[in-house]
């Protein structure tokens, strides 16, 4: 009711303005001399004005004048009232004299075009600036926090543009900074352009800037470490808004401002994969996730969801975790077809039971024991989840003649110093192995650290930081590559969009990061000073862990693909038949002597490197160095 009261007025007003305008152009064409309004004209001014703002009326509503907010008004809806006004009177210019019969001067219309926008334009723009007075977002003292803009683009001036409106954010933009040297000296809705990115300390001191918020239309890690390392010298909270592509809604921009977190300082830009390829691959398939409640599993499992496959089936042994991304996935697609599966891939039986009730075309295997210092102490758990449950699941989807198979790999099965990364070198073993005797293709991904999944060091990190330190990094020297969640996800259903069988796909992760570089980087973003507020401690390599991470043997090669950010390791030779074998070995020393295990699995994979505990020092002993026991000899 109030909003049709508004529109009501409105039309009053529209009324009013266009006979009003009429008048004022008339009396401009005939320079106010009114002896020279003709008789005839006289007569039909009625019916002229009527017509003419009946006209204009339909006019403005085809153009939908009447369904802007005033409050908000900006380019766009002069812009359509400019179009509408011009539309309008161009009409009336055409056919007036037309239809009635008489003389009205050609300038007439001309010049009420401009009234027209003059005056329609302005009671909008009036009404705005009222309100904003009146609300109080204009004032000439204000106490709001002081904030400067990063960036001088178009997401610079939808910020300021916003802040300006909404006076409940209490947060007044004085200054903006950037690198383009044509802006300097210009202003973006009155808030002027100070310079570059070097007089950022210096402007701050200036207008006593509160808080920065980065606001540049690019996803480019560089630029954004660039900025944000110099806005870390000051004292200012720093927010950052995403590129314009990204910004679904631009006139609700500031709902999308968030604090800068470690991915925005990765290093490189966010890998973007294909999605046309994937959606071919997935759209009306029955798809298998085992693990699908972990960190790499459950984004899966949200990627997957989104490509309509047939049915999507969960498998997890830690109910909680399924019991989560089943609730998340309910309430984001409630007419995808989900089933949940709490079973261990450790049971065979149990596992090829469920292939054969529910038939999966496609599947990825997520499901792993992958924290390195609990493996090095528990290493018949990872040999019996990595190996032989892995095992599991590749021979049952051989079985059933599934359509593909994904195995999620890890940097650190790449000359393995810990028994997780042996573990899963055995695991990629099995399904290069197996993929010359089936149908099925199988595929491996190999990534390196996921960034916030559980286990990573950033949620370590954070932890520690609240706490108040100190942070505790293995060594000054230690690097690792990194990526996003969705990043690895996206990776491991484009592989298998891809994969024709036998590949390990690796991504180009860029240069390594420095594990210390994130946790000063993880410091200056909660806030604090690194070895001031918060220390970093130097604790020393743990067991199975080395300094830096390696993507490929070096008789693995490395083979372009049609993605420049994917690369193929070329296929090595296996013999399933062997390895199977050995494997079969492997469970009956599990069983009676676990004490060897570990042996074992270096005479499976002779780039594993062991670390052994010395008084004085931590020594690596190469694999050839032990006692080969039970290897099959075929």
């Amino acid at each position: 009711m109030k909003s049709k009261f508004k529109v009501f007025c409105m039309l009053l007003l529209d009324i009013f303005i266009i006979n009003i305008s009429i008048f004022i152009s008339y009396l401009l064409v005939i320079n106010g001399d009114f002896n020279d309004i003709s008789k005839s004209v006289i007569k039909v001014i009625p019916l002229i004005l009527l017509f003419i703002t009946l006209s204009k009326l339909f006019v403005f509503s085809i153009f939908k004048i009447y369904k802007s907010l005033w409050r908000y008004v900006g380019i766009h809806e002069l812009s359509s009232i400019v179009f509408a006004v011009f539309i309008s009177n161009s009409i009336l210019f055409l056919t007036t004299n037309i239809i009635f019969s008489t003389y009205l001067p050609k300038g007439l219309f001309i010049i009420a075009l401009f009234v027209d926008i003059s005056l329609i334009g302005g009671s909008r723009l009036a009404y705005r600036l009222v309100r904003r007075v009146l609300n109080g977002q204009v004032k000439f003292f204000k106490n709001y926090k002081k904030i400067l803009i990063v960036g001088a683009g178009d997401v610079g001036s939808l910020v300021i543009n916003e802040l300006k409106i909404h006076s409940n954010f209490k947060l007044e933009p004085v200054a903006v900074i950037d690198d383009d040297n044509g802006k300097f000296g210009r202003k973006i809705h009155g808030v002027p352009i100070v310079g570059r990115l070097k007089v950022l300390k210096i402007t701050i001191e200036k207008f006593k800037i509160d808080e920065i918020i980065i606001a540049i239309d690019s996803d480019d890690t560089k630029v954004i470490n660039k900025i944000y390392e110099e806005c870390s010298k000051t004292k200012c909270k720093v927010k950052i808004l995403p590129p314009l592509n990204q910004l679904f809604d631009q006139n609700f921009v500031f709902q999308k401002l968030r604090d800068v977190n470690i991915e925005d300082l990765l290093g490189r830009k966010p890998i973007i994969l294909e999605h046309n390829e994937i959606s071919f691959f997935l759209k009306g398939k029955t798809v298998l996730v085992t693990g699908g409640g972990g960190s790499i599993g459950s984004e899966l499992c949200r990627q997957i969801s989104k490509f309509l496959p047939k049915k999507l089936i969960i498998l997890d042994n830690y109910e909680n975790n399924a019991y989560s991304i089943q609730n998340d996935l309910i309430s984001k697609y409630p007419n995808l077809k989900l089933e949940l599966i709490i079973a261990n891939i450790r049971e065979k039986h149990r596992i090829e039971l469920i292939f054969k009730e529910f038939k999966p075309q496609v599947v990825f295997h997520a499901a792993a024991h992958k924290h390195v210092p609990l493996m090095e102490n528990n290493p018949t758990e990872a040999i019996s989840n990595n190996i032989i449950g892995t095992l599991n699941v590749v021979e049952c989807s051989h079985k059933f003649n599934i359509e593909k198979f994904v195995l999620i790999s890890t940097d650190k099965a790449v000359n393995p110093t810990n028994i997780m990364g042996a573990s899963k070198r055995v695991a990629e073993m099995i399904i290069q192995g197996i993929n010359k005797q089936s149908f099925t293709d199988f595929v491996a991904v190999r990534f390196g650290n996921v960034l916030g999944s559980n286990g990573s060091v950033i949620p370590l990190f954070k932890e520690q930081i609240k706490k108040g330190g100190p942070i505790t990094v293995t060594h000054p020297d230690i690097n690792r590559f990194f990526m996003t969640i969705p990043e690895a996800s996206q990776l491991v259903l484009q592989a298998g969009a891809m994969a024709k069988g036998g590949e390990i796909f690796v991504l180009d992760m860029g240069e390594p990061v420095k594990i210390c570089d994130l946790a000063t980087k993880l410091i200056k973003l909660s806030g604090y000073e690194p070895n001031k507020d918060i220390e970093i401690r130097y604790t020393g390599l743990r067991p199975g862990e080395k300094l830096y991470e390696e993507l490929m043997l070096k008789e693995e090669g490395m083979q372009k693909t049609k993605n420049s950010k994917i690369y193929i390791a070329q296929p090595l030779i296996f013999s399933f038949k062997k390895l199977k074998k050995d494997i079969e070995c492997l469970k009956d020393i599990i069983l009676t002597n676990p004490e060897h295990s570990i042996d074992f699995i270096k005479t499976l994979v002779p780039t594993y490197k062991v670390f052994t505990e010395n008084k004085k020092t931590k020594k690596i002993l190469n694999s050839k160095e032990k006692i080969n026991i039970g290897l099959s000899k075929e």
